[in-house]
Parts: C-alpha cells; structure tokens; sequence
C-alpha cells in the first residue's frame, strides 16, 4: 500500500514549499503530488505542520551510540552507529577509521561489505582518514600509525566490493600518479591532514581529487603568499567541502566566507565520536581518554578529537551560527553529499524515483521521525 506524507512544507530542490504530499511505494518516492490528488488508496500520514527534507548523508562517522569503528570494526559496531545517528535524521553514512593499522583497515572494509549485504540501514561505504597523512597536521590521530601509501595500502583501501571508499589523504605525502590510480580504482580522494602547498594540491585535484576533509582543520592555511589546502579548495570550483559546523572547529565568520566562495560545495559532516546519543560523555581513543566539555570533544591537553555533534544540530547550528535559510542548511546535509559520493540519481532528493530516505523535522529543527527506504 502507498504512504501519502502530507500536511507539511516539503524540500523540493533548494525550497520548502506547503501543500504537497509525498507518495511513497516501497523503498522509493513514487510521485509529488497536491494534497487534493492524494490517491483513495493511500496511507494517509498527517505531519502536522513538519517540514519534511530528505535523509541526512554523513561522510565522517567515527562512531556513536557508546562505540567507535576502531576499536571494534564489524557489523554489530556499525549496526550500533547507524541506529545512534538515525534518532537525529541521518539515513545514510560512511562508518569512518581514523589512522590505524593496515590489518585494522582491512577488518573495516570487511565489515562495510557485509553490513551492505545485510542490510544494516543507512549504510552507504566507508571513509578511510589516514593512515596516509602529514604528522606534521596530525590532530589527534597517532603519530606511530601515520605510514607511506604504498602498494599494499592501495590494495588495503581499494577492497570495498559494494558501496563507495573515501580516503583522506595528505596529497604531498604520496603522488599526483597514485591518487589518479585510486580514483580509477572506484576511489573517492580527499585531501585532510596535510601540510601541502598550493601547487602540491593543486596537482592531486588535476589528478582526480574531489574532496577536503573538514575543511580548515588539520590543512595549511590560506596565507597572503602561499594560499595552501584551504586556498586551493576555496578556489576550486568542482572539488567538495566537508564542514564541522559546532562553532569550535571553525570560527562563524570563517565559514561565511567559505560559503560566499562555494556554497553549493559545502557539505555538513559531524566527525562524531561515541558520545552522540549517549548519556555518558566520555571515551577512550586509541589508549587516551577524551572528555566532551562544553560540547566539544577534547583530549587531556586539549586537542580537539572529533565531536560530539550530530547532523540534525549540524543543521540548526548552520542556521543560527552561520545565518543560512533552512533550506539550505538543509542541502548542504543532504543533496550535497549525495552528490559528491555519485549519488545524485537515489540520494539526497525528494523526487519521483528517489530512495525514501526522509526526516520530518519540526519548527525548531528538531527530529521528529526518520525513514530509511520508506520505513
């Protein structure tokens, strides 16, 4: 039987509009419709006012719900994290490793296969951040993980038989040759954790690089002479943004300007930890106890260690923080990241034909209900 969604404002491209229901048959919309055309035979699903937008799509997901895909990388843990993030609207994430062994990487790109071939709900690949970075830009992954891409690290990251693979890479610590031979490879390459020039990055984007991992943290700066990772994604009009939009990894005013210089590149990540969802605010990261205070993920001496930030704040906060619309705070959750991961013919839209991954939210930006595939 048809789901007819209705008595909402409905995201329909970069608009909220009133008056429409959304006809869902299975796992995918079926069409958009007025409300007086809502078809005799359909499940009528009063939303009261809601606003209904498409699912949230996270790139970065270390963990949730009291785990983190490090330390125990299998289906159950990334059963735990999708459950944990679905409460706040997100309907598809990459479960994400930070530097780790190449045996532990490859127990992670295991786990993804088989949680995409059972089903685990919202699952869409993996994102592998390091371990091939810049030391020198480590933030709080361990140094003594921090390795040289090579040969078996290509064969590590690239065994992902369903779904996609995001690596984060520091582009001066490997070549222009090796991130063109990841990206033929079915691989989507980010630059994070680097200290590379511009001319460094600007290389590995004419290679085939499309992404930066939270942008402004943990890359060389946008200076007078030397413009660096921040510089060269600003000036690049095809590449992608990932943005931690808490109000500590980047300052308000800084992300004004990111998105006067490429607002319809900009995606919102959460680069959460496992405290999202819990109760408990505490954990440990690879041996050193994190604390979240005043929001914010930090470890003894104050490094910042992901966070404890969840998609649907990610959206308020891109509102009220930066000054957005609703509506396109809620692209930039949504759609945006739909598209950078070669999703934008199933994702991060409601139209005829799309995935059913919906999230009503209230007035306040608030969760209400979460469908993934229309359940």
């Amino acid at each position: 039987m048809p789901i007819a969604f209705f008595n909402c404002r409905t995201l329909i491209d970069d608009i909220l509009i009133a008056g429409l229901a959304v006809i869902v048959e299975g796992e995918h919309i079926a069409a958009i419709l007025p409300e007086a055309e809502i078809p005799a035979s359909a499940e009528r699903r009063d939303l009261e006012g809601a606003i209904l937008a498409p699912g949230f799509i996270d790139t970065q997901v270390n963990g949730g719900g009291g785990v983190l895909f490090n330390d125990a990388p299998t289906v159950a843990t990334i059963a735990t994290i999708g459950a944990a993030h679905r409460r706040y609207g997100t309907t598809g994430f990459l479960p994400t490793l930070i530097s780790d062994d190449l045996a532990t990487v490859r127990e992670g790109v295991r786990a993804v296969d088989a949680a995409i071939e059972a089903g685990v709900p919202g699952v869409l690949g993996i994102h592998i951040e390091g371990p091939f970075l810049n030391v020198d830009r480590k933030g709080i992954h361990d140094p003594d993980k921090i390795i040289v891409l090579d040969e078996a690290g290509f064969s590590t990251v690239t065994g992902l038989t369903r779904g996609r693979t995001l690596v984060t890479l520091a582009p001066e610590r490997t070549t222009p040759a090796m991130v063109a031979r990841l990206v033929a490879a079915g691989v989507i390459v980010a630059a994070g954790h680097t200290d590379g020039s511009y001319d460094q990055i600007r290389a590995a984007l004419d290679h085939g690089l499309t992404g930066f991992t939270h942008l402004f943290n943990a890359m060389s700066p946008l200076t007078s002479r030397e413009p660096g990772a921040v510089g060269a994604a600003l000036d690049d009009a095809g590449s992608w943004c990932g943005l931690i939009v808490d109000g500590r990894h980047v300052h308000p005013t800084t992300m004004r300007v990111a998105l006067r210089a490429k607002q319809d590149r900009i995606m919102l990540v959460t680069d959460a930890m496992p405290s999202v969802g819990q109760i408990d605010k505490s954990f440990i990261l690879q041996g050193h106890r994190v604390e979240v205070i005043d929001g914010v993920c930090v470890n003894d001496d104050g490094t910042l260690a992901g966070s404890d930030l969840d998609m649907a704040q990610a959206v308020r906060n891109t509102r009220d923080m930066i000054g957005t619309t609703m509506a396109e705070a809620l692209v930039m959750a949504s759609r945006n990241p739909a598209d950078f991961l070669g999703l934008a013919a199933s994702h991060g839209r409601i139209a005829a034909g799309w995935r059913a991954d919906l999230v009503a939210l209230g007035e306040d930006g608030q969760p209400l209900a979460t469908w993934i595939g229309g359940r």
